[in-house]
């Protein structure tokens, strides 16, 4: 191919697919390959051509990406040559594109936008749906300046739909659940077990959403969490942020020890490479347990510590904060109501009437009521008696219908995770389930379940694979691999394992705190796998790899988008009238997200450097 269409000092950019070898494992074994060559003819003199070679790449992998430098407005020449054993017919698709922006450009501009989409976050200019939806168009707006104009059916496959599909059953599932009274049965029995006591109810909370994110994916755990722990609190006057925090805050941790538990360790450990290298779901698991253990256990009195000053109960009676709370719900339910019929002009007014209403009654309490700290129950018992009267089982028949269902659902995301050979996604499983319970539960009013369904988390999550897709397009996530490569490798020999880890862990917890933990495990499992087999280097890739699980699970709890457990767990939040800000997360998450990753880096060091495991 002749190309004469550059500008001056461009990049050009080619894309290869086909039938490919994946790996570097099978890349060193292949006896046919085909070689691609980029030649750039220059004017040396008044008379001479010069022929300079800008690029040669051969090539077995099953998709290529090949950046060149481009020096003149010269003819460039694109030669492939196919080394076969047989004279079969290979397909092979070739794209080029000129690009006019350097690589370090294209860094910077990824990072204006990420920083110009947590500036909208934290002081809450826009919702944060709207700010991840302005985020992703001006990242597309960037690659179209550079010259990478990705179609809208390369964008529309960006979106992880497994990850949407999942949201949306398991939304479903939860929503027809609450409408059992099995939730506030759930609040009841927590308060019975604590014995009226806050702290060993919280601790017992986060224990148990910590053990369950282990084996469930940490999204499921907050979705069937969220709801128990938000009836708990208005049962015990407490104020439901904090706890909620500190739930999801143990449920990114509890994520971390199994091989199943958290997006980057399935990636990991399904990557066929690390697997050859002895990196499987029991070796895995077996390591990353005995870590998350040691951060669990140091985590319990560190939460004590960072929420000893917090005020945990309302401030005000339980009457007057149900009041407030009750007039909050019935002004979102007046809003959401679309007054597109005479009939639903009259509810919307009636709603609001009824919130003046309560609102005057809330100014004479408030006047009447002196300001008082709820202390901890001393008549517990007699709370209960009352309690178990008016939060009751409401719907036996449906409660039985959604265990049911609900049961055999986490039965088949375990078996997904446990037996491969099923080849049914986690998205599927739920909408299935969901499915099925919306023709058991026999639901005639569908508009109702709809109406509790997340829209706002869900395209939420849509506009941010699309952003973080796009930011790596920009070249933003290897940038980071490649420049932690490169520190790595100006490290003193004796030194560099111990480095490595740390530099590593690091890298991974802040970077998976500030963006998604998926693609930037994906991008550095290729980083760190030709780091371990560069001579030069002469590291072992085990210790790397459990580093970059250990920072990119522990990371999510830095700020409040850092992992998706975050954003639902906020979100439904919200719906019940409790939403927390992204200051309010970062001001517990982040002192948390230090401590944890600083006690994983003293074990990951412990046990190769000084234990020499895994080396």
């Amino acid at each position: 191919m002749n190309l004469t269409d550059f500008r001056d000092n461009s990049l050009l950019k080619l894309q290869v697919g086909g039938p490919f070898l994946g790996g570097m494992e099978a890349v060193q074994e292949a006896q046919e390959y085909i070689l691609i060559q980029v030649e750039q003819t220059e004017e040396a003199g008044s008379r001479r051509r010069r022929t300079q070679q800008v690029g040669v790449v051969s090539i077995y992998l099953l998709f290529y990406n090949s950046f060149c430098d481009t020096f003149s407005f010269a003819p460039i020449l694109i030669s492939v040559q196919a080394f076969l054993l047989d004279s079969q017919v290979v397909p092979l698709s070739m794209t080029h594109q000129s690009l006019y922006v350097t690589v370090e450009t294209q860094v910077l501009m990824a990072g204006l936008i990420l920083a110009g989409v947590y500036v909208l976050i934290i002081f809450e200019i826009v919702h944060r749906t709207l700010a991840a939806m302005l985020g992703s168009l001006a990242a597309l707006a960037a690659l179209a300046f550079i010259g990478d104009r990705p179609s809208l059916m390369t964008v529309v496959e960006w979106i992880d739909y497994e990850t949407l599909a999942l949201l949306f059953g398991m939304m479903i599932l939860v929503a027809i659940f609450s409408e059992t009274g099995f939730f506030d049965y759930c609040a009841v029995k927590a308060y019975q077990l604590s014995r009226g006591r806050v702290w060993p109810m919280i601790i017992i909370l986060c224990l148990i959403a910590a053990v369950l994110s282990a084996f469930l994916d940490n999204v499921t755990t907050m979705m069937l969490f969220t709801p128990v722990t938000i009836r708990l609190c208005e049962v015990l006057n407490l104020d439901p942020r904090h706890v909620l925090i500190a739930e999801v805050i143990f449920t990114n941790i509890g994520g971390a020890a199994t091989a199943v538990g958290d997006p980057p360790n399935v990636i990991i450990v399904s990557n066929q490479d690390l697997r050859k290298k002895g990196i499987d779901f029991a070796s895995f698991t077996g390591y990353m347990f005995l870590g998350i253990c040691l951060v669990l256990l140091t985590s319990f009195p560190f939460l004590r510590m960072l929420y000893w000053n917090k005020k945990l109960y309302n401030k005000e009676s339980s009457e007057i904060v149900e009041l407030k709370h009750e007039i909050l719900v019935w002004r979102q339910t007046a809003h959401r109501i679309n007054p597109a019929s005479r009939e639903e002009t009259a509810v919307k007014c009636l709603l609001m009437q009824k919130v003046l209403n309560l609102e005057s009654l809330l100014h004479k309490k408030l006047k009447t009521f002196q300001r008082q700290i709820s202390q901890e129950d001393k008549n517990w018992e007699h709370n209960i008696q009352e309690l178990q009267k008016k939060h009751r089982i409401t719907d036996k028949i449906l409660l039985v219908k959604c265990l049911t269902v609900l049961g055999v659902v986490i039965f088949m995301f375990f078996l997904n995770s446990f037996v491969p050979a099923i080849h049914l996604d986690l998205g599927w499983i739920a909408i299935l389930g969901a499915l099925w319970l919306l023709v058991l539960a026999d639901i005639q009013d569908f508009e109702i379940i709809l109406h509790r369904v997340e829209w706002a988390t869900l395209l939420f999550f849509a506009a941010l694979f699309v952003l973080m897709e796009a930011l790596a397009q920009l070249q933003l996530i290897d940038y980071i691999g490649e420049q932690t490569a490169v520190l790595i490798k100006a490290v003193p020999e004796d030194e560099r394992l111990a480095i490595a880890i740390i530099l590593v862990m690091w890298v991974s917890a802040l970077a998976s705190s500030l963006i998604d933990n998926i693609p930037f495990t994906a991008a550095m499992i290729p980083v760190l796998i030709n780091l371990s087999q560069d001579a030069d280097v002469n590291l072992p890739v085990k210790p790397l790899i459990f580093a970059l699980a250990m920072g990119a699970c522990l990371g999510g709890n830095g700020t409040l988008i850092g992992a998706s457990a975050n954003v639902v767990c906020a979100g439904i939040a919200e719906q019940h009238g409790y939403g927390f800000s992204f200051m309010e997360f970062f001001r517990l998450g982040f002192p948390m997200m230090l401590m944890t990753c600083t006690i994983g880096m003293c074990y990951l060091l412990a046990t190769h450097i000084g234990l020499g495991w895994n080396t």
